[in-house]
C-alpha cells in the first residue's frame, strides 16, 4: 500500500492582495513627508530641501482629501459629489495662494490663479479621459450638465477680461493718475458679482434643476467611513497642508532660483500642480470607473469655482488685510491661456462623449502653453 501524501496549499495572507497591502503603505507612509518636512524646516535645512519636501507632502495629503470628500459623497448622494470634491479639493490650492498672498507676492497669486483655471480644464481633464479611456472607445457624459459649466467658464473669461481691458483703456489710452485705486475697486465690484453668480449656479444645479443635473444615474457606492470620520478626516488634512502651504510659500524664491526657473513660471504651472493635486486623482479615479459626469464636474467645476470663487475671496481677504490684490492679469498670455482652455473645452463639450485623442489634445494644449510660460522673462 502506497502512502498517499497530502499536499496543502500555502494559506493566504489575511486581508487584502498584496499590491492594494503594497497601495496602503506607500499611502501611509507618504504621511511620514509632514513630519519630515517640519523637521527639515525647524532644523535648519537648505530652503529648496524645504520646498521639495514639503510640496511632495502635499500630494498625499491631497489624495485624503480625495477619499474624504468620496466618503461624503457617497453619504449626500452623487448630485453634491463633484461640488463636495471640487470644494474641499481646492482647499489646499486657496490656503497655498492665502500664504503667498500673506508673504507680498500678488503676482505670484495671480499666477496660481491661472495655473489652476488652465491645470485643471487641460491637464486634470486631459489625464483623466486619456486614462479613462484605456480599454474603451468612447465614454459619454451628461450634455446638459457640461454645456452649464461651459457657460459658466466662459462667464469666468469675461470676468478676467474686463479687468485688464478697463486698466489699459484708463491707464494706456487716457492715462488717468489714478488707474491702480480705480483697478482695485472695480475688482472688488467684479469679486462681489462673481460670488453672487456662483452662489446662484449651486442653488441653480443642487436645488431648482437637481434632477436634471444629478449624476445621470453613476451611484457612489457605499461610503468608506461614517459622515463624521470622513470630516474629521478633511479637517486634519487641511490642517496638515496649510502647515505645509506656509513652508512652501517661505521657501518659493529661494527654490525657484536654486532650479533656475522664475516666480511666474513656479506661479503658474509648479503652485498648482502641488495645489489642484486632490482634484487630480479624484478625475483620473473616477474616470477609471466611468463616471464621467462626475470628472467633468470636478475638472471643469474646479476650474469654475477657482475664477468665481477662490479668486473673488483672495481679492476680499487682500483687501481686508489691508494690501488690495486686484484682478488685473498684466501679461495678455495669461489671459490667452484661460480663454483658450475655456474654448478647446467647450468645443470637447458639445457631443456628450469623449475619446482618448481628444484628451491628447488637451494635454496638447497645457504643453503649448506650459512651454510659453516657461520663456516669459
Amino acid at each position: 500500500m502506497v502512502a498517499v501524501r497530502q499536499v496543502t496549499r500555502p494559506r493566504a495572507l489575511p486581508g487584502l492582495l498584496w499590491p492594494m497591502s503594497l497601495g496602503r503603505v506607500v499611502r501611509y507612509g507618504a504621511l511620514l513627508l509632514v513630519p519630515l518636512s517640519l523637521a527639515m524646516s525647524h532644523f535648519g535645512a537648505p530652503p529648496t530641501w524645504v520646498f521639495v519636501a514639503s510640496a511632495v507632502a502635499i500630494v498625499p495629503l491631497a489624495d485624503w482629501i480625495r477619499r474624504g470628500t468620496e466618503a461624503l459623497a457617497a453619504s449626500f448622494g452623487p448630485a453634491a459629489g463633484g461640488l463636495l470634491n471640487v470644494t474641499f479639493g481646492n482647499a489646499a490650492e486657496l490656503i497655498l495662494a492665502l500664504f503667498v498672498l500673506a508673504s507680498g507676492k500678488p503676482a505670484v497669486v495671480k499666477a496660481t490663479i491661472t495655473g489652476s483655471i488652465v491645470g485643471n480644464s487641460l491637464l486634470g481633464l486631459g489625464l483623466a479621459i486619456v486614462v479613462g479611456s484605456w480599454g474603451r472607445d468612447v465614454q459619454r457624459f451628461k450634455r446638459e450638465r457640461a454645456g452649464l459649466l461651459a457657460s459658466l467658464f466662459i462667464l469666468s473669461v469675461i470676468a478676467l477680461l474686463v479687468p485688464a481691458l478697463f486698466d489699459y483703456t484708463e491707464r494706456s489710452l487716457r492715462g488717468v493718475p489714478n488707474a491702480g485705486a480705480l483697478d482695485e475697486r472695480l475688482s472688488l465690484g467684479v469679486a462681489v458679482v462673481l460670488i453672487l453668480a456662483y452662489g446662484a449656479n449651486l442653488v441653480y444645479t443642487l436645488v431648482s434643476r437637481r434632477d436634471v443635473f444629478a449624476a445621470g444615474g453613476e451611484e457612489m457606492g457605499k461610503p468608506a467611513w461614517s459622515a463624521w470620520a470622513a470630516i474629521g478626516i478633511l479637517v486634519a488634512a487641511t490642517a496638515a497642508v496649510a502647515l505645509e502651504a506656509a513652508l512652501v510659500s517661505g521657501a518659493l524664491e529661494s527654490a525657484a532660483q536654486r532650479f533656475g526657473l522664475t516666480p511666474f513660471f513656479v506661479g503658474v504651472i509648479v503652485l498648482p500642480l502641488i495645489g489642484n493635486a486632490a482634484e487630480f486623482f479624484a478625475a483620473i479615479y473616477f474616470a477609471r470607473q466611468n463616471r464621467m459626469n462626475l470628472v467633468m464636474s470636478i475638472a471643469v467645476g474646479s476650474s469654475i469655482q477657482i475664477a468665481l470663487l477662490t479668486a473673488p475671496v483672495l481679492v476680499l481677504v487682500s483687501w481686508a488685510l489691508g494690501d488690495a490684490m486686484n484682478l488685473v492679469f498684466a501679461n495678455p498670455l495669461e489671459l490667452i491661456a484661460i480663454a483658450g482652455a475655456a474654448f478647446t473645452v467647450n468645443a470637447i463639450a458639445q457631443d456628450g462623449e469623449t475619446t482618448w485623442f481628444e484628451g491628447v489634445l488637451l494635454l496638447a494644449v497645457y504643453a503649448l502653453l506650459g512651454t510659453a510660460f516657461f520663456f516669459v522673462r
